[in-house]
Parts: structure tokens; C-alpha cells; sequence
């Protein structure tokens, strides 16, 4: 009888550990393949490989981590309150299950972090702050802990660099947060183990991380530092991703039209792939529709209109109408104009600073033609142009002291581009004497502009008093956004 036991307790043993054993992480072909669909924006594709990988392997960690990526770029692409809150609903199992699988694998930490990562990201995204950092917390102390057991697993950099990123970039209402948490951050830091993570992992096994890494530069540069300089650089990163996705064709686009190369993102943005096999993304609508605008085009009303049509989430539907009204403004239909004016009071939310600003537009007197004309050429990069709409006007021959101020720094933004600096910093501080104590951006962004230009030319002690100026101004538009790039400024200064 004891004989039996003893074959009995052998046997489940043995049992067991050929369970254990197939609990594992293997991003396999199929793996790969489905993760480069994610990164081409081809979901369905990517559920399809994830659903055929279980049905082959159902102990294969790498499942979890690919539902995890679908889910957060489902997200992105969407904007959905409905499918951010089933991704905050999947965490808890997802980690569940990822706990229990190899834990002798570089993978079995790195995992957990990205679904941490993730669901923490999307969580900064929908206004829910704290939880968002303890999210963050627990990814990047997992990170360090993969780092310090598998220091040549180099996507554990990819993650603790945007990480750090983001501690570094959060304004400073938020920072007292992160440092009760005990996180800190440096964008620049971040953003140079990125840089050198892009040359490094694409001779390894873990090149098809690539695109991922590349995603994550291009937000970063464009998104947290507000360079308009590196288009050359950017576009040049891209280049390395696959021709056919959809994500591709959209970051160049993106990175044109905020770098002010508006013909290059009609270019990149009209072409891209629609239908079939990719999901649905109505950012282009939104993004062409603005870069129409910009260029005068005749048809940048049909974009902007597609994109409320067809937009499911809460951000830029207050600044799609007011654009449709400046576009009828700009062709004389007042009927049209005074109609979209009312829609955006009446319809979307005022979540993101561009519809708090839409609003705010919209409820204000009407805007001069030609500073409006001279935004917008600016915005598109076509410098000359709005040069002309400004250098015939007078500045008494504006009736309301915003339209003054606008002036002054409409063309302080337009002396900077084409390198007159000095016309620039003049132009710039018209607008602080005039706007200083006003709601308007303005003058705000003048100090932080004039900044901008004495830390390029390396005198640090008048960069820092622009840039201390521009964090003193309250009470006005993109508050936050002004004051945290006024910040950054400070550090890099070292005032």
C-alpha cells in the first residue's frame, strides 16, 4: 500500500511539473507576426493569429501580452471611454494569469510591466492621475528588477525610457503626486535611451521591437519636447518601419503636419491605407482636415465634417466645428459661420486644452480675417504668406486690444521661423506689455518663446527671466502646457 502512495505522489508530481513546464513565453513566428500587425494598425489580423496561437499553444504567455497591445491601441485609435474601460477591466486576470506562468523567463517580469504600463498610460490619458502613477510605479520597478536579472533584455529599456519620459514631463501640480509615489523622471534622459535603443536592438533578436521603439520617439519629440526642427530626423526614423501600415503612413503625417511641412502631410495623409484589413482611425480626417485649412483647400470642410461623423471619443469635436466655421468665415457664408459657432457650444466636451479653446473662441468676438489668415498660413509652415497678410496692417488700425496683441505676436511667431530673431524678441515683447495680465495665450507664449530664443543663443540668465515670466502669467489659455515647456526650460538652463 505504501509502494502505491509513493507511485500515486510521484506520479502528480510528475504531472504537475509537465504542467509547469509548459507554461512559457515564446514569441514565436506566429507571435511576431501578430505583433507587427498591431503595429500596422491591421487589429483584426492581430486577434486572428492571437486566438490560432491559443488554439496551438494555450500556455504561451505571449498571448496575454499581445491581447494587452491590441486592447491599448484599440484604445488609441478610438478614443472610446467603452473600450478603455474594458481594458482597465482585463488588467487584474491578465496579471493573474501572466503571474502564473515561467518565471525563469526575461519575459515573465517585462510582461506584467507592459500590461502595468499600458493600462497606466491610458489611465494619464482619460484624467484619472493617481492611479495612472501607481500603474507606473509598479511597471518600472518590475522593469529594474528584469534589468537586474537579464541585463542584455534590452525591451526592458524601451518601457523604462518612455517611463521615465512621462515622470519627466508631468506639470508641476501633478509632480507633488509622483514624488509622494516616489517616482521621478527626466524627459531628456529618457528620450537619449530611446534615441540609443533605436540603433542598438536592430542588429538582435529583439529588432521587431523597432517600430515600437520608433512610435514612442516620434510622440516623444514631437508631443513632450515640441521640436519643429527634426522633421529630417523623424521622417528618416519612419523610413525603417513597413511601407503597408497604416501607422506608419499616419506618424508621418502626423510629424509633417506638426512640424509645419503641411504639403508633405497632405501628401503622407491622403494616401494612406483605408478599409480592409486595417482599423478605422478618424484622427486623419481630423488631422487633414486642419492641414486643408491651413493650405486654403476647398475641400478641408469634408474632412473636418467625416471626422465628427465618424469620431467615437471625447477630444477635438468643439475645435472640428469651430475650424468648420472658420473655413465658412474665410469664404464670407455668415450663415454658415454663425452655425457652426453655435454647434460648438451646444456639442463635445471640453477635456483637452484645443476644445477649452474652441470654446472660449467661440464665445468671443468674432476674429479679424486676416490675423485668422496669418494663424493659419503659420500653422501650415507657409511663412511668406502669412507674412503678407501682416506686414500691410497697422496695429491702431485693430478696434479691440486682442486683436493688437495678436497682431504684435502673430508676427513675432513669423520673425522666429525665418530666422529675424531680433524682430522676433521685439515683436514678442510688445505682446507681454500689452497681454501680460490678459486671458489670452499670448503673451504667456511670447515669454516662453523669447526664452526659447536667448537659450539658443546661450544666455541662460535672460532665458531663465522669459522663462520664469511665462510660469508667473495665470489665468490664461494652455495654461499647463505653457507653464510645464516653461519649466523644462528652466531645468535645461539650470536656474
Amino acid at each position: 500500500m505504501i509502494v502505491n502512495c509513493k507511485k500515486i505522489v510521484s506520479l502528480l508530481l510528475l504531472l504537475i511539473s509537465s504542467v509547469t513546464a509548459s507554461a512559457n513565453f515564446s514569441y514565436n513566428a506566429r507571435c511576431m507576426e501578430a505583433y507587427n500587425a498591431i503595429f500596422s494598425l491591421k487589429l483584426n489580423e492581430a486577434r486572428a493569429l492571437i486566438r490560432e496561437e491559443k488554439q496551438q499553444n494555450p500556455q504561451n504567455g505571449i498571448t496575454v501580452l499581445l491581447d494587452s497591445y491590441v486592447d491599448f491601441f484599440t484604445v488609441l485609435t478610438s478614443d472610446s471611454k467603452n473600450e478603455y474601460e474594458k481594458l482597465k477591466a482585463r488588467r487584474s486576470a491578465r496579471i493573474d494569469a501572466l503571474d502564473g506562468n515561467d518565471k525563469s523567463s526575461p519575459y515573465y517580469l517585462f510582461s506584467q510591466a507592459e500590461v502595468y504600463m499600458q493600462c497606466g498610460l491610458l489611465k494619464g490619458k482619460f484624467g484619472d492621475y493617481m492611479s495612472s502613477a501607481n500603474d507606473l510605479k509598479k511597471a518600472r520597478n518590475m522593469l529594474r528588477d528584469n534589468m537586474k536579472k537579464y541585463p542584455d533584455f534590452l525591451p526592458s529599456l524601451k518601457s523604462i525610457a518612455l517611463i521615465d519620459v512621462v515622470f519627466g514631463a508631468l506639470p508641476s501640480s501633478m509632480k507633488s503626486v509622483a514624488s509622494f509615489l516616489g517616482m521621478k523622471g527626466n524627459i531628456q534622459t529618457g528620450v537619449n535611451q530611446l534615441e540609443k535603443l533605436r540603433l542598438q536592438i536592430g542588429n538582435t533578436k529583439y529588432s521587431f521591437f523597432k517600430d515600437e521603439v520608433i512610435f514612442f520617439l516620434c510622440y516623444m519629440d514631437i508631443d513632450v519636447l515640441h521640436n519643429k526642427d527634426n522633421y529630417a530626423k523623424l521622417s528618416g526614423y519612419l523610413a525603417d518601419m513597413d511601407d503597408k501600415s497604416l501607422l506608419r503612413g499616419y506618424l508621418q503625417g502626423y510629424v509633417a503636419s506638426k512640424t509645419a511641412h503641411n504639403d508633405e502631410a497632405i501628401k503622407h495623409l491622403e494616401k494612406l491605407p483605408k478599409g480592409g484589413p486595417y482599423t478605422p482611425l478618424p484622427a486623419v480626417n481630423y488631422l487633414l482636415g486642419n492641414a486643408k485649412l491651413c493650405r486654403m483647400d476647398s475641400d478641408a470642410n469634408v474632412f473636418l465634417a467625416r471626422y465628427i461623423n465618424e469620431y467615437k471619443g471625447m477630444n477635438f469635436i468643439k475645435d472640428s466645428y469651430l475650424k468648420l466655421a472658420y473655413f465658412y468665415l474665410l469664404r464670407g457664408d455668415e450663415a454658415k459661420y454663425q452655425y457652426y459657432l453655435k454647434l460648438v457650444r451646444a456639442r463635445g466636451y471640453t477635456v483637452d486644452e484645443k476644445d477649452k479653446q474652441a470654446l472660449k473662441e467661440a464665445n468671443d468676438s468674432r476674429p479679424d480675417v486676416d490675423l485668422l489668415k496669418a494663424r493659419l498660413y503659420f500653422d501650415g509652415g507657409y511663412y511668406a504668406k502669412a507674412l503678407a497678410e501682416l506686414k500691410d496692417e497697422k496695429v491702431n488700425s485693430f478696434k479691440i486690444p486682442r486683436d493688437k496683441m495678436e497682431f504684435y505676436y502673430r508676427l513675432g511667431r513669423v520673425y522666429e521661423r525665418l530666422n529675424k530673431q531680433d524682430e522676433a524678441v521685439a515683436n514678442y515683447q510688445k505682446t507681454i506689455n500689452m497681454g501680460k495680465g490678459a486671458t489670452y495665450y499670448y503673451a504667456a507664449n511670447a515669454a516662453l518663446s523669447i526664452g526659447s530664443i536667448y537659450e539658443k543663443r546661450r544666455d541662460n540668465k535672460r532665458a531663465a527671466s522669459y522663462y520664469k515670466q511665462a510660469i508667473d502669467m495665470k489665468n490664461h489659455e494652455y495654461e499647463k502646457s505653457i507653464e510645464m515647456q516653461a519649466e523644462e526650460g528652466l531645468d535645461r538652463v539650470g536656474k
